[in-house]
């Protein structure tokens, strides 16, 4: 397989666009003061995981579909006799994206997955958490187009963290927003 040396879309226009806007508008002396993104975190809890346990392995392999990156199970940290849970069972899925691929999910998110939910309106721009970071939820895997629709037996979602270098919600928002997440515009 041939690697190929081209730059990704979105990590491109952060470069050419983002930058300089985020500059005029918070009058940043330098280049590095403009906040950037830093991560992308896919986490997906499976609901039946203590039960089945074939579940968390179909979690693993869409999340490493969608993300391009090998993803990881999560641990339980205690035991809840409850839900009939023990410390270290597998109860999820996560993956961290950082750099070239992190920059081609985001690409592939605004442009592709996100305009292929029903009745889209746009994400909410109040899903700040004060610090930068911006949580989105997703309620449904087979927005992406990597996930084929014959081979899912059961639809679950999942949370997209972007962490953020920003030092406030603002700055996040309007980098998120130059990057081309489409912010649902609700009226202050």
């Amino acid at each position: 397989m041939a690697t190929t040396t081209t730059t990704p879309r979105l990590m491109q226009k952060y470069r050419d666009e983002v930058i300089p806007a985020l500059r005029k508008k918070f009058n940043y002396g330098s280049v590095m003061q403009a906040p950037k993104l830093e991560k992308i975190c896919l986490n997906r809890g499976v609901n039946g995981a203590v039960t089945d346990k074939k579940l968390v392995d179909i979690s693993l392999e869409e999340l490493t579909t969608i993300s391009g990156q090998k993803a990881v199970a999560t641990m339980s940290k205690k035991d809840i006799s409850n839900f009939k849970l023990r410390k270290n069972m597998p109860i999820g899925a996560r993956v961290t994206l950082r750099g070239e691929k992190m920059y081609e999910f985001l690409d592939r998110l605004i442009s592709v997955a996100l305009p292929r939910v029903r009745d889209f309106k746009g994400v909410n721009e109040k899903a700040f958490d004060g610090r930068g970071n911006y949580t989105l939820g997703v309620t449904e895997q087979i927005i992406f187009p990597e996930i084929d629709i014959d081979k899912v037996n059961k639809i679950t979602g999942m949370d997209i963290t972007m962490v953020t270098t920003a030092n406030t919600d603002e700055e996040a928002y309007e980098l998120l927003k130059e990057l081309g997440m489409p912010f649902r515009n609700i009226k202050k």
